[in-house]
């Protein structure tokens, strides 16, 4: 069985190994967004591993990636502007995707940590049902970002096509809890189906930032983006 990643010892704002560090500016900076869309994906790791276990060790990491997302994607925009001037067009358009993933990175791992939060401060256990559902979406969540890593690493349009794919199963699997607790009977001051469907919308949109991934990706290899393209005319 996967281990779950551990809380990462935090010194400061060093986000970067020294091998890194020895990179040019746009090198760099690819790197730290490859790096983001690794820790976004231990962070989805960690969050089935606190719905199964709820494990003090895994809310802590989710902790962390969070904080070191939100950290990423600040050097990223105060880095960028001075290398994007040294740099030819199509490595200014590898940069512009750096910053683009990275802001939907951050908001991910802000999205899972929401997630966290509300199962620490739960104070009855969860339907195994509910717990099912919610480790479903996050193991699609985690496959997604780990595809849209490999997809970046080796531009291989491949894996944006799948994560526009898989992205389908986890708004299913949210559609199924939302259509079953809001037919519930519900006692009143009850609100602990509520907290599963605000669990459950969290990991839909956390989905949707990776699929913004995969469209960014298309972008970059293909030189034009998915979300402006034509729409088809209604037939008269």
């Amino acid at each position: 069985m996967e281990a779950p990643v551990r809380p990462r010892p935090r010194k400061g704002a060093a986000a970067t190994s020294p091998a890194e560090a020895k990179l040019g500016g746009a090198d760099d900076l690819a790197s730290l967004a490859l790096k983001a869309c690794l820790i976004a994906r231990d962070a989805a790791f960690n969050v089935r591993d606190l719905l199964t276990h709820s494990s003090r060790m895994a809310f802590l990491a989710i902790k962390d990636c969070e904080k070191e997302l939100d950290l990423i994607e600040r050097q990223i925009d105060e880095r960028l502007p001075a290398a994007i001037t040294r740099v030819n067009e199509a490595r200014a358009r590898q940069l512009l995707s750096s910053l683009k993933s990275t802001t939907d990175l951050e908001r991910i791992g802000d999205l899972v940590m929401s997630v966290a939060m509300r199962m620490q401060s739960r104070t009855s256990k969860m339907a195994a049902s509910d717990v099912r559902q919610l480790v479903e979406m996050s193991s699609v969540l985690r496959e997604m970002l780990d595809l849209m890593h490999t997809g970046f690493s080796t531009l291989d349009l491949e894996c944006a096509r799948k994560v526009l794919q898989m992205d389908k199963e986890i708004d299913r699997v949210c559609h199924a809890l939302f259509q079953k607790h809001l037919a519930e009977t519900v006692a009143q001051g009850d609100s602990s189906g509520f907290e599963v469907l605000l669990m459950a919308q969290a990991l839909e949109r956390a989905g949707d930032h990776t699929t913004n991934l995969a469209e960014d990706l298309y972008s970059l290899i293909e030189g034009r983006s998915l979300r402006h393209a034509p729409k088809k005319k209604a037939a008269n």
